[in-house]
């Protein structure tokens, strides 16, 4: 059985393991404040051309993305996203939860419109009541998107000046963030993703790491006591060291884009076995994230064999479905799925 149901399906890169054995023994502080986690913020920082940001290691991608958006907005203010954003579909309500509603707006192949937002904010100060509804204070946008797809430089310029015109703070859910910059059609460095945003952060349980996320404040900007808020959530790690470790060997001798690169050209060729064997996609995703549609008869034969998931049954009978790679896709992996469809 080979698995394409998404990429975090193995352990660790490993490097990353080979980093941990070798530390194993060596005494650390807890918290975050051992000598590994301020090496890996410093790599970060050097990577991001930012040498005043703030960076801060959480476990996983909805506990980042509940912790983040609690930290920043007033109480009474929620957040904007797009109706298929993480936060807005796959989080349980975990935003909510906290008490920041996620205010949506609409999708375009998983992404947001600048002018739709702006249209939004001015309709929605325009309204005298305002002050007896929920309030944004925030707007959050995926990259790559639920959808595999990717903004564009001038995409993030738009929908930044958009912000700054409502002093908005820009959040970017980077969970998938190397996958989004290795693909061939991206325009964005990382050094480009910390000139635009407020906040984002880099995601390592997807690409490559046994579990971590690094939030990034580029400007030095994290919100007073965010520490503490962390702690607050459930969100702070005693052995911080674990996840010191796994980003500093990520962004060590550029592991981080070499593996999600990996990643982007086994995703290419299973996009280029669908479209020679005449499949059509649901969408036209340049990531790791593919969506063939797919008759029962496909998938049957499949069945067993290649694991996938089925994302929505369409109104003729066939399905929509997703073929997730990652930095841990073999060949032999996708030799298996072109023997197998047809």
């Amino acid at each position: 059985m080979y698995s394409f149901t998404c990429d975090y399906t193995e352990g660790a890169h490993p490097e990353i393991l080979r980093a941990l054995m070798e530390t194993n023994m060596q005494q650390e502080p807890g918290y975050g404040e051992d000598s590994f986690c301020a090496s890996a913020r410093e790599r970060i920082r050097q990577a991001i051309g930012c040498p005043d940001a703030d960076i801060f290691f959480l476990v996983g991608g909805t506990q980042t993305n509940s912790t983040v958006i609690d930290g920043l907005p007033d109480g009474c203010q929620g957040v904007l996203a797009a109706q298929t954003g993480h936060i807005a579909v796959h989080e349980a309500g975990a935003i909510e939860f906290s008490g920041h509603k996620v205010l949506t707006l609409p999708q375009h192949q998983g992404k947001i419109d600048a002018e739709e937002l702006k249209a939004w904010l001015k309709g929605f100060f325009a309204d005298e009541t305002y002050p007896h509804m929920v309030q944004p204070g925030m707007v959050y946008i995926s990259f790559p998107t639920e959808y595999g797809t990717i903004y564009s430089r001038s995409e993030l310029t738009a929908i930044g000046e958009v912000c700054k015109k409502y002093s908005l703070p820009l959040f970017i859910d980077g969970a998938r963030l190397g996958y989004g910059l290795a693909s061939p059609e991206a325009d964005v460095t990382l050094m480009d993703v910390a000139r635009f945003a407020d906040v984002f952060y880099i995601g390592g349980t997807k690409v490559g790491a046994l579990c971590g996320e690094a939030v990034v404040f580029p400007k030095g900007n994290s919100p007073k006591h965010f520490f503490t808020h962390i702690k607050m959530h459930g969100a702070l790690l005693a052995k911080g060291r674990l996840l010191g470790i796994q980003f500093d060997t990520l962004f060590t001798n550029n592991l981080y884009s070499e593996i999600s690169e990996h990643a982007i050209r086994m995703a290419m060729s299973v996009k280029k076995i669908f479209a020679e064997k005449g499949i059509p996609f649901y969408i036209d995703s340049p990531t790791n994230q593919q969506f063939p549609i797919l008759t029962s008869e496909q998938m049957a034969r499949l069945e067993g064999r290649i694991a996938f998931e089925v994302w929505e049954p369409l109104p003729d009978g066939r399905f929509v479905t997703r073929f997730a790679t990652s930095w841990a896709t073999t060949h032999e992996a996708v030799e298996a799925l072109r023997q197998l469809i047809y």
